[in-house]
């Protein structure tokens, strides 16, 4: 008898546990309508971005693969002139050459500040990385077209705009980012990695080079694809430094453009029609490359929690 009121006391509901069922369905529904929202989203772009295949009958692969950006022309094959390729092809050059010049310095400062002046290198780097996060993207934009672009054009000639120009101005976006999480992947190893490879007689250096690196690989490429990700979707800095001429990049230094400078430049003056669903195809195209980073992102994460 004494047993079923213990047992009849434990189960029944009080005051903490009904905190708690009001806590996990908060949660859940907060989690439903971010999902709810995302989903919606994802079927707009799509919606508006398929229009132009299935209403004005562009051609899927001519959209990808052709050259000429013209919306409001008729193409040799009697279809609007949509190829999204050198807006693609100046997305992905700027956005690989801005990853590739960033993370040498991303893994350089993470290094200082985590294994050799961790103290004086937090001290003295983070406030800087914190700094350049908050800057707005019109500011560097505007630093580029008065700083860079000028260099460039009296470095190697030509007007300064182009596809180099962005590179700079990207570097310096995604530097913060990508040195705050490489500093993350560096302080996640265990410590017994290093003591152990100290304790073999390996000296800093070796120790960071074969263990520390080595086992902050996968968290080190989540954050280089990470900054991609932002460097592939930034518009407004880019639109004021790569020239936006829709051709094909011939070099780094001719006027280019990319995905979101000729959304940008495009959508405040698109006519309803071809013009505007063909905008809504690059901002399509935008997003699954989005989500292709993000999937990219979790595949590494994902085979470095398993090792």
């Amino acid at each position: 008898m004494e047993n079923q009121k213990i047992k009849e006391k434990l189960l029944s509901s009080n005051k903490n546990s009904r905190l708690e069922k009001f806590g996990k369905t908060l949660t859940f529904l907060c989690i439903a309508l971010i999902v709810f929202v995302v989903g919606l989203i994802l079927v707009f772009v799509a919606e508006k971005g398929l229009s132009t295949f299935f209403e004005n009958g562009v051609n899927p692969f001519r959209f990808l693969f052709g050259t000429n950006w013209s919306p409001g022309n008729i193409g040799a094959d009697g279809k609007p002139a949509v190829g999204a390729l050198p807006m693609f092809t100046g997305s992905l050059i700027v956005t690989v050459l801005s990853a590739l010049v960033a993370t040498p310095f991303a893994i350089g400062a993470g290094i200082y500040m985590t294994e050799i002046s961790p103290k004086y290198g937090a001290k003295i780097l983070q406030p800087v990385i914190e700094l350049l996060v908050g800057i707005p993207s019109v500011v560097y934009g505007f630093i580029g077209l008065t700083v860079v672009v000028p260099i460039i054009r009296q470095t190697f000639g030509g007007t300064g705009l182009g596809l180099l120009s962005g590179v700079f101005v990207l570097f310096v976006m995604i530097l913060p980012t990508v040195t705050s999480m490489t500093v993350d992947a560096l302080k996640a190893v265990p410590g017994h990695y290093r003591e152990a490879s100290l304790g073999l007689g390996a000296t800093r250096w070796q120790t960071i080079w074969r263990v520390l690196l080595r086992a902050a690989t996968p968290g080190i490429l989540t954050a280089v694809i990470f900054g991609m990700a932002r460097a592939f979707g930034e518009a407004l800095a880019i639109q004021m430094v790569v020239g936006n001429a829709v051709t094909m990049p011939q070099n780094l230094i001719s006027p280019a453009s990319t995905l979101t400078s000729i959304l940008t430049s495009g959508i405040p003056n698109a006519t309803p029609g071809i013009q505007l669903n063909a905008l809504w195809s690059l901002a399509l195209l935008l997003l699954i490359m989005s989500l292709i980073f993000n999937l990219a992102m979790r595949a590494i994460a994902k085979k470095g929690s398993l090792k």
